[in-house]
């Protein structure tokens, strides 16, 4: 299919001034190809581009020009477009960028766990047809080599566009979230953001039971603080956990950055929220219950014990001592120790994309 591809390009002359954005495989309109778009759209030297958007359900965007994504007329619009955006992939495994095609990938997080290459059995993973390959810091240099055989000529050193946001936050913007959200100023937010688990199922689902007594939490840290449930996009079902007042689902709230903003602390394990969560300087906790299983099975670049913040809880009792003695200001400080250990670039970020791709005088 890939040499099919190529040959049908021959055939299609290429649009100068055509985008096509995916993001996380078409799921949603969000992440770094989002904020990439925005700027486009409220920059004036950039009206003439049109951008086209590729969408598993496009019925859910009805105010954007978009294409289903792995259609026939996905893969034309891809081969007509000049640009391609994106922070997984275009070519859907296929080889059929031509020269003249510009392609920027922002990626989607700072890697913990072992993935493209680097994950057992695979090889596949070649990213020489990227131009333009976001890093934040020296670890993502590393990794992108390994696990994408990537080029370290096309490392764009600027940090991902969708954290710029959390770089530049304040406590305006925070209370102006919180007011947003509906959370009340006088609490303290604890965003809770495990990753996915594997499925148990052959892939129907991807469900997810944290052993969490959130009785005990709220008699616990209840008085004084508010619980924000983050699924990770990929779980399906959560199981065992009863949403209230004290313990709130915002798994389907769609911008994953007010959420951190507007929290005093971050609960995770395996995430890679946490280095996203670091450019805020707030406490990071980490609840590794399954710590032993999760990454026998997993396999990550370096034992989170060493490099996090904290030592990883393995039971509820030890998370909890832990918040209810947290020293904000050592906490704050240790989590800056760990945001520069992996997070060099930042602010510009979009910009510095945008510029990339379409130079800087339109």
């Amino acid at each position: 299919m890939s040499f099919v591809f190529r040959l049908i390009g021959l055939f299609i002359k290429t649009d100068d001034n055509l985008v096509l954005f995916v993001s996380f495989m078409g799921m949603g309109f969000n992440d770094s190809p989002k904020n990439i778009y925005d700027y486009m759209k409220s920059h004036a030297e950039y009206s003439k581009y049109h951008c086209v958007w590729a969408f598993e359900h496009q019925k859910r965007y009805p105010d954007l020009e978009s294409v289903k994504i792995d259609s026939f007329k996905y893969f034309r619009t891809a081969l007509r477009a000049k640009y391609w955006i994106s922070n997984t992939n275009i070519e859907r495994g296929l080889k059929f960028k031509k020269k003249n095609q510009i392609y920027l990938n922002t990626w989607h997080g700072v890697a913990l766990k072992h993935i493209g290459n680097d994950c057992p059995g695979r090889k596949d993973y070649n990213f020489d047809s990227v131009d333009y390959l976001v890093v934040s810091g020296d670890h993502d240099e590393k990794v992108w080599k390994s696990a994408f055989n990537a080029d370290e000529n096309t490392f764009l050193r600027c940090g991902m566009p969708r954290n710029e946001e959390l770089w530049l936050a304040n406590e305006d913007r925070r209370k102006e979230l919180r007011s947003k959200l509906g959370l009340p100023l006088e609490k303290k937010i604890i965003l809770y953001a495990p990753t996915w688990r594997d499925s148990t199922d052959g892939g129907k689902n991807y469900e997810i039971k944290p052993p969490i007594n959130f009785d005990i939490w709220n008699k616990e840290l209840g008085s004084d603080y508010i619980v924000l449930f983050r699924a990770h996009h990929q779980t399906t079902k959560i199981i065992g956990v009863k949403f209230d007042e004290f313990v709130r689902d915002f798994s389907d709230y769609p911008a994953v950055n007010d959420l951190m903003i507007a929290a005093d602390i971050l609960i995770t394990d395996y995430s890679a929220i946490a280095f996203d969560f670091s450019v805020l300087c707030k406490p990071i906790f980490i609840y590794a219950y399954d710590y032993d299983t999760y990454l026998a099975n997993r396999g990550t670049y370096f034992d989170i014990d060493d490099y996090y913040p904290n030592k990883s809880c393995r039971s509820e009792e030890e998370l909890l001592n832990r918040i209810l003695n947290c020293d904000i200001k050592i906490e704050s400080n240790n989590t800056s120790a760990f945001r520069d250990k992996f997070i060099k670039y930042g602010i510009g970020a979009t910009k510095a994309c945008v510029e990339a791709c379409f130079g800087g005088n339109n």
